[in-house]
């Protein structure tokens, strides 16, 4: 081998060094970024509850209901509180493309809220795992996968054989399905539409 040989091969192999080196620094700052871009999200989603709290006293009348087991009532209130965050004087006003920026810091207040009278038995996020339970993802939502929808209302205890039941027609108790309330605010006059853009903006509050 002559000398130009023997002094390619050291180049080459001192550029294998240098990559490889270069590759253990690039997985070194990814182990370092990951951390700090969920510390990111995480500050993200605190900030947005602290606006939500500052505003505490619109969730007192709901709280008092809740605290009394008053389920309708709290139900009801809930439906006047999205109404209010929305700015909308009836669920009608209330557009599928409105709801896809809906306040996540509100809609986690309001989702504590429930789980924390009910022994988690109610709220939007027990609502949300039981139709992922299902196999619903972003993707389904975007879909407007009706069959799924329809397994999901199985499953909240929201149909009878094949129809819808009446929100007078359920049970407004402990006893309830797990995951049942909040249930009238689901009742929107744009039908499934709703149900799924308001699945995704739940989906993406999560993330």
């Amino acid at each position: 081998m002559s000398n130009a040989d023997n002094a390619l091969g050291e180049q080459l192999a001192a550029i294998q060094a240098q990559l490889q080196e270069l590759m253990t620094q690039i997985e070194e700052v990814k182990t370092q970024v990951s951390p700090l871009q969920q510390l990111s999200k995480q500050v993200t989603k605190i900030e947005q509850r602290l606006l939500a709290v500052g505003d505490l006293y619109r969730y007192e009348q709901l709280q008092d209901y809740l605290a009394d087991h008053r389920w309708y009532e709290a139900d009801q209130e809930t439906i006047r509180l999205i109404q209010d965050i929305e700015g909308v004087a009836n669920l009608e006003d209330l557009r599928p493309d409105d709801i896809r920026k809906f306040p996540c810091g509100q809609l986690q207040v309001l989702d504590q809220l429930w789980q924390t009278y009910s022994d988690e038995r109610f709220g939007f996020s027990v609502q949300l795992r039981i139709y992922q339970e299902l196999g619903g993802t972003l993707d389904t939502t975007i879909a407007q996968d009706q069959t799924l929808v329809e397994k999901w209302g199985d499953r909240l205890g929201w149909r009878e054989g094949d129809r819808w039941r009446k929100c007078h027609e359920l049970d407004f108790s402990l006893e309830a399905p797990l995951g049942c309330h909040p249930s009238g605010w689901w009742n929107s006059p744009y039908g499934s539409k709703m149900t799924n853009y308001f699945l995704a903006r739940l989906l993406t509050c999560e993330q």
